[in-house]
């Protein structure tokens, strides 16, 4: 694929504040650009991503959407993993 992105949630255990998302957007197998809750922001990698980054950082709504995701998207996955462990 030369286009996509992975989504990864990084905890040491189910609390909330100890849970990280991370997307990773690539194009071409590398890495460009970078959202961590931890940050709160995207961070880009190589010029076009520092560029993709400062636009994604500009739009309110869609950043806001990304920092949810812990919650929405990690805390109930992992509460799901370690019932299952």
């Amino acid at each position: 694929f030369r286009y996509y992105t992975v989504d990864r949630c990084d905890f040491n255990s189910s609390e909330l504040n100890d849970i990280e998302f991370i997307r990773s957007t690539f194009y071409n197998k590398l890495e460009f650009a970078r959202f961590s809750s931890s940050l709160g922001k995207f961070v880009g990698y190589t010029e076009w991503g520092v560029k993709t980054a400062d636009y994604w950082n500009s739009l309110t709504s869609y950043l806001q959407g990304m920092k949810a995701q812990r919650e929405a998207y990690c805390l109930n996955n992992i509460g799901i993993d370690y019932r299952a462990a």
